[in-house]
C-alpha cells in the first residue's frame, strides 16, 4: 500500500508530497519547504514515521519547488534527482527568482545527482515511479507514474482545470498540451493526479473537463 503525505510549502504554496509503503522506504517530490519551521515538519514527519528516505525528486526545477532541497540534501545525503533537460533550470533558480519576485531571498542549492530520461524507473520499497516527460511548462518537465496505485504527481505540467504556464523561459504551450493529451490523458481514467499547486483531480476529470486539453 502506498501512503502519501501533502505538504503545502512556501509563500507561492507548493505541493510537496512524501510518498512510502510498508517497508518504511519513502522518497520526496518537490520539497519546496522555504522556513525553518517548514523544513522542520517535513523533517519531524520522517522521523516520528520511522522513514528511510531513499530518493528526493523534482518534477522541474523552479524556485518555488526546490527551496528545500538543500536541507535534504544536509539531513539525508542525497542529492536531488530530476530530468536532463531540467539541469540548466534548476541551476539558474537564484536568477529566476529574481526575475519573477523583484527581490533577494536565500536560495542554496546541492549540486544535481541523478539526470533522468523518459521512462526511466525509480524503485524504492516495493514500488515504482515511472518518469513521464511533458515539456512545455519548462524545458525538462515531467510527471511520476505509480502504476500499481494508479497515483500521476504531475508537477507544474497538469492542474484540476488548467495547465502550467508556458511564457517563462523554455515554456512552450503547444508542446504541453501535446504532450499532456499523448501522454497522460492516455493514462487509466480513474488515475489520481496530484498536482504541484492547489487541488487533486483525475485523468477522467480532466479528459471531460480540462479547457486546454479538448479536441475538436
Amino acid at each position: 500500500m502506498l501512503n502519501i503525505q501533502r505538504f503545502v510549502f512556501n509563500f507561492i504554496e507548493v505541493n510537496c508530497y512524501l510518498l512510502w509503503d510498508e517497508t518504511g522506504e519513502a522518497v520526496v517530490i518537490d520539497c519546496g519547504a522555504f522556513s525553518e519551521n517548514e523544513r522542520q515538519e517535513i523533517t519531524s514527519f520522517i522521523e516520528e514515521n520511522n522513514l528511510t528516505l531513499r530518493h528526493q525528486l523534482y518534477t522541474h526545477g523552479h524556485f518555488d519547488h526546490i527551496f528545500g532541497a538543500q536541507h535534504m540534501a544536509d539531513t539525508y545525503g542525497i542529492l536531488p534527482t530530476l530530468h536532463r533537460d531540467e539541469a540548466d533550470t534548476y541551476r539558474a533558480a537564484a536568477q529566476q527568482m529574481q526575475a519573477f519576485l523583484h527581490r533577494n531571498l536565500p536560495l542554496s542549492i546541492p549540486p544535481v545527482g541523478t539526470l533522468l530520461s523518459d521512462g526511466e524507473i525509480i524503485k524504492f520499497g516495493t514500488h515504482t515511479l515511472r518518469v513521464i516527460s511533458t515539456p512545455g511548462h519548462t524545458a525538462g518537465g515531467v510527471c511520476y507514474y505509480c502504476a500499481e496505485e494508479n497515483v500521476l504527481l504531475s508537477g507544474d505540467s497538469l492542474f484540476l482545470g488548467s495547465i502550467g504556464r508556458c511564457d517563462l523561459p523554455g515554456g512552450n504551450e503547444a508542446t504541453l498540451i501535446s504532450g499532456l493529451q499523448q501522454r497522460i490523458l492516455v493514462l487509466p481514467s480513474e488515475t489520481q493526479v496530484l498536482p504541484g499547486h492547489g487541488d487533486a483531480t483525475t485523468i477522467e476529470n480532466e479528459q471531460k473537463t480540462n479547457p486546454y486539453l479538448q479536441t475538436i
